[in-house]
């Protein structure tokens, strides 16, 4: 499987992310890019959870049939199903669409992973898809994936 770079200008990789991409800033998305994609990708996905949840793994965004002529999310993504360019935004684990801000109890250091996936065609789901269900519906048609970690504790 072939790696995909993925990179934020909103934050470095393994650094602490900025307050206004979560529940104590403006609650809006970070902008996410990627470098040039495989051959053989048709479409991304993206997926930002976080394992150091209390409840276990936390999502906080799902994003898939982005185009694979785009190279990046600006910051600041709608928060509605279907996207001017095609993608749609599946459940995140605060019961609705689009970005979920980071809004971690207080005390330690939560880990947000945004992982990239380049699919080799355009997905047919149902609506409301979840992460788990996405990720079995890519399962046989991963092509090359990526990951960017930010940081944040209150």
């Amino acid at each position: 499987m072939d790696g995909l770079k993925i990179f934020s200008s909103s934050f470095k990789d393994g650094e602490i992310m900025s307050s206004k991409y979560t529940c104590e800033g403006e609650n809006i998305s970070p902008e996410i890019s990627w470098g040039e994609v495989p051959e053989g990708v048709v479409s991304l996905a993206l997926i930002c959870d976080d394992p150091d949840a209390p409840s276990g793994d936390f999502v906080h965004w799902v994003i898939f049939n982005i185009p694979s002529e785009l190279n990046r999310l600006p910051e600041g993504m709608e928060v509605k199903d279907i996207l001017s360019f095609g993608a749609i935004q599946g459940m995140t684990d605060y019961g609705r669409r689009g970005y979920g801000c980071p809004c971690p109890p207080r005390g330690l250091t939560h880990h947000y992973h945004f992982k990239i996936y380049g699919l080799d065609k355009m997905l047919k789901v149902e609506e409301n898809i979840t992460k788990y269900e996405l990720l079995k519906k890519m399962e046989s048609h991963i092509v090359a994936k990526g990951e960017i970690v930010g940081l944040f504790k209150r």
